[in-house]
């Protein structure tokens, strides 16, 4: 299901869902007695029950991973537990911080505060990945996929490593090692940023980057009006031709690497940061009964 099918998913429900429930919550706390002495806390009963609502919703969002992996759960569909997830997830927000009263200090009630926080902007960081992004992988796939990329490439490489035997030394030298030596997502940040790290063996240069494989491209197009043969400047082009074509699959390859890493990095802060925050929340909770 997409981001936006999330948020309009049965006429928005769980939006007044999560509306009420905010409301509910500023209209409980609005009715502790604000004084001097005794200003709105989480130690009042109202307060009680703006932290156990905001708790219940805590362990409940938790529970959405292990509902995804149940496919013959009854207890509503995937689609609407996501929904609910994102909106009662937005609404707890306001449940912890009408709880807490704003009072925060170097603790482990305002640590579980924090990583409910972090939990809830990862989450976001999430939903607007979902919304935005899959427009953009269909737009950069043209109707394939990441795997047909990858056989297409193949199929040049054996294109260009044939023509290469045509060429002198040098110049085979410095093809086999473009072709070697590409670099198409070798790390989590040159995924996320699309950095290409490819060298090449240029001669007296040495080895040299060769991003976007712009560097071969440039020295076949320098040799080309130095060729000897008109076969030499044939050979010249078709190599040409194919580290053009090469450069646009790669780069399709790696904007296609790009987009789905931005769609799925955030799970890698919101999962752990989700089982901090249920380690947390348990000792606020024994910390409260115990010493208040």
């Amino acid at each position: 299901m997409k981001g936006a099918g999330l948020l309009t998913y049965s006429n928005r429900r769980y939006l007044w869902w999560a509306i009420l429930l905010v409301s509910a919550s500023l209209v409980l706390y609005k009715t502790q007695p604000a004084s001097a002495l005794q200003p709105p806390n989480g130690g009042t009963w109202q307060g009680y029950i703006l932290g156990t609502l905001g708790a219940v919703i805590i362990v409940w969002l938790s529970l959405l991973g292990i509902r995804k992996r149940r496919y013959r759960s009854r207890l509503g569909s995937v689609a609407g537990w996501a929904s609910a997830h994102v909106y009662l997830g937005l609404a707890l927000l306001v449940v912890a911080t009408l709880h807490c009263a704003m009072q925060f200090g170097w603790n482990v009630h305002t640590l579980a505060y924090a990583l409910m926080c972090g939990v809830i902007l990862s989450g976001i960081y999430g939903l607007i990945a979902y919304v935005r992004l899959p427009d953009g992988l269909s737009r950069n796939a043209a109707g394939k996929n990441i795997e047909d990329w990858v056989s297409e490439l193949g199929f040049i490489d054996q294109e260009i490593q044939t023509l290469a035997t045509k060429a002198d030394a040098e110049l085979q030298t410095a093809v086999e090692s473009a072709l070697s030596l590409t670099a198409v997502g070798h790390s989590i940040w040159a995924r996320l940023w699309c950095l290409d790290r490819s060298k090449v063996q240029l001669g007296a240069r040495g080895l040299i980057p060769n991003p976007e494989q712009q560097t071969l491209i440039d020295h076949l197009a320098d040799c080309i009006p130095k060729a000897r043969t008109r076969r030499e400047a044939q050979v010249l082009n078709d190599l040409l031709d194919g580290f053009g074509r090469r450069k646009v699959i790669l780069a399709r390859m790696r904007q296609e690497l790009r987009l789905r890493s931005h769609l799925r990095i955030w799970l890698f802060f919101h999962i752990p940061l989700t089982v901090a925050l249920l380690a947390a929340l348990t000792v606020h909770i024994v910390v409260v009964f115990l010493y208040w």
